[in-house]
């Protein structure tokens, strides 16, 4: 009996230390949690009830060289769903894919996935202002609208291949948005909502947000005002000439940086998916890769100067043509220049003068100033879709390629090689590495946290053979090719290129051409360039004098001042006059003080009287000044 009282003793013990061990384990347990694992308890349970709703960060802004906006955001909230808290989902279907333009049943797919949260997409996201209202109007359970916002573009299609284009996540797919997506992307942020199993919002638990971050602004080198009116010089041509395609660049001439790039066709960079690839995936100032023509004479002069195999006021003979290894290639004016100086070769774009260059400096020395100008390789600007071009093997140059190579032709050359190129040959001798981005800034406080300074790639001739070429220049647009460009008080240079188009057979083209001019100013101190090329015109003469260098006239007149440059009354070469094709310009007497009866009527301008007095008060323009024939002067009585 006292065996079995003390066996029994014992196991009830043993049951009460085990209980009591059970209990310490569980108190010690609830104590853990409570006072030490809590955090990642409570984030277990938070994780399991919440319910993230995306909210998208937005993009940075992109503006010019002088702060005006280019492309900014516009508010475009999305649409997210949590299915479970969706009642009468075959009602809600329908009335979504009326709102949203597409079809109930893509919408009950979304609305019958096993998911926390449902982003309603593509359809449902970047929704217009009117698509909100409607679906706010329902109140319907379950439907949340998302912060998002879609690119703004308040210029339209105004520098379209440049700025690139987004996708529907706000990441950059091409142009500037891709290139610079790291700087222009916002961090995402979230709405966290706290629901059971079945959907229903929990009692006491407050949603937390955590709003999306903005990305970078960034500037460019661009100057918007230059912009617009390359594009619109752009529209008007294209109604005039009807080109297949055509571009302008615009550069500044010591730095490197470009002011302006239009391309044409362009397309809407919010509606890309409405355009052919091959428009917006071409920027034709960095992409397109031809025959430049005469343009290219530029740096064949230029690497003359530098090895002194002429000088300017030595003479040469056209007669028209040259024969070279049996091959008549002519000259562009039928009989030749005749004689003539080196300079004279350069005004009169002579084909066979520029082949004498060439065969004096002969295949190794021409090849390595066309290597040194920075053809047949990238240029290295900050865009991409650059080609390289094509420039002769020099193993494989002939006399006859040595020749053609000379005045533009065999070789293939990008837009933007040319103007750096040509460039060089007039700032001093140095070849840029052009650019396109500004800075980098914090949004809000314009803290510039990079900025992109010009950068030399190599000195390519001297000073004093760019100040010659630069001077050269500025003959070829006052009495040479280039005389549609010349404008009165302002100093422009340049040089006019026509170029035969190859096909797809390798053979040239019949009345297929590129027409381009290439132009600088002012030249006693080049700051500007303008190349524009214009391909296959309709209705015109084919000369690029004719078509191309009246158009970057046109673009000088109105952007230099931009620039800040001043019209020079001294030192301009004075044009000389072709008849029926130059326009004229007359110096304004000073009509001030005179009376109306004594003013002799003009018949190469017209005189406006503005008042009923007798007597001239004041005159636009002001006298001393020049009115080109046809122009207006203004007489205030």
């Amino acid at each position: 009996m006292n065996y079995q009282n003390s066996f029994t003793k014992k196991r009830i013990i043993s049951l009460f230390i085990i209980i009591m061990i059970g209990i310490a384990s569980i108190v010690f347990k609830l104590t853990y949690i409570q006072f030490i694992d809590y955090n990642f308890i409570n984030q277990r349970a938070l994780d399991l009830w919440a319910r993230q709703v995306p909210i998208y960060g937005k993009r940075g802004n992109i503006y010019d060289r002088n702060g005006q906006l280019i492309v900014g955001n516009q508010l475009a909230p999305s649409l997210a769903v949590i299915p479970r808290q969706v009642q009468n989902k075959n009602e809600v279907a329908i009335f979504l894919a009326d709102v949203l333009n597409t079809t109930p049943q893509t919408i009950l797919n979304h609305l019958n996935r096993n998911v926390s949260v449902e982003l309603i997409k593509p359809s449902g996201r970047k929704l217009s202002m009117d698509q909100v209202e409607r679906i706010l109007a329902q109140n319907i359970r379950g439907l949340y609208l998302v912060g998002d916002s879609k690119r703004f573009y308040p210029h339209g299609s105004t520098l379209a291949q440049v700025l690139g284009f987004t996708g529907i996540d706000n990441q950059g797919i091409a142009g500037i948005e891709f290139i610079y997506d790291d700087f222009l992307s916002g961090q995402d942020g979230s709405l966290n909502i706290f629901t059971d199993a079945r959907g229903n919002l929990m009692d006491g638990m407050m949603g937390i947000y955590q709003g999306g971050t903005r990305g970078l602004d960034i500037s460019l080198t661009i100057d918007l005002n230059m912009q617009l009116i390359v594009e619109n010089v752009i529209r008007q041509a294209v109604a005039r000439y009807r080109p297949d395609q055509m571009m302008v660049l615009v550069t500044n001439v010591r730095t490197g940086e470009v002011l302006s790039m239009a391309s044409y066709p362009t397309f809407d960079p919010a509606n890309y998916q409405n355009y052919p690839q091959e428009i917006y995936n071409r920027n034709l100032p960095i992409w397109m890769s031809f025959e430049p023509g005469s343009t290219f004479k530029i740096m064949t002069y230029a690497a003359g100067l530098q090895e002194g195999v002429f000088g300017i006021d030595d003479q040469f003979f056209d007669p028209g043509y040259r024969i070279v290894n049996g091959v008549r290639i002519n000259d562009w004016k039928p009989g030749g220049h005749g004689l003539q100086t080196f300079l004279e070769v350069l005004q009169n774009s002579c084909n066979p003068g520029f082949m004498e260059i060439g065969e004096r400096l002969g295949t190794e020395r021409l090849f390595r100033y066309i290597r040194d100008f920075g053809f047949g390789q990238r240029t290295g600007i900050d865009l991409l879709g650059e080609s390289t071009g094509i420039v002769f093997n020099v193993d494989n140059v002939g006399p006859l390629e040595l020749a053609t190579s000379a005045f533009g032709q065999g070789n293939s050359v990008t837009p933007i090689q040319l103007a750096m190129a040509a460039n060089a040959a007039v700032n001093g001798g140095n070849l840029m590495v052009p650019h396109i981005l500004r800075n980098v800034q914090v949004p809000g406080i314009n803290s510039v946290v990079f900025e992109q300074n010009p950068v030399v790639r190599r000195q390519v001739i001297s000073p004093e053979v760019s100040r010659v070429v630069a001077s050269s220049l500025e003959h070829v647009t006052a009495r040479g090719t280039g005389r549609g460009a010349y404008i009165e008080g302002f100093r422009v240079g340049g040089k006019t290129g026509t170029a035969q188009k190859v096909g797809p057979d390798g053979q040239y083209l019949d009345n297929n051409y590129i027409l381009s001019f290439l132009g600088m100013a002012p030249m006693n101190n080049p700051e500007i360039s303008v190349y524009l090329a214009i391909d296959n015109p309709r209705n015109t003469i084919q000369f690029g004098g004719v078509v191309a260098a009246p158009l970057v006239g046109q673009i000088f007149e109105q952007i230099l001042p931009l620039a800040g440059v001043q019209r020079q009354t001294q030192d301009q070469i004075e044009r000389e006059l072709r008849w029926l094709l130059d326009t004229r310009y007359f110096d304004v007497a000073n009509f001030v003080g005179m009376d109306i009866s004594q003013i002799i009527r003009n018949p190469f301008f017209h005189i406006e009287v503005v008042g009923r007095g007798q007597r001239v008060l004041g005159q636009l323009p002001a006298a001393g000044e020049r009115v080109r024939e046809g122009g207006r002067i203004i007489l205030y009585t």
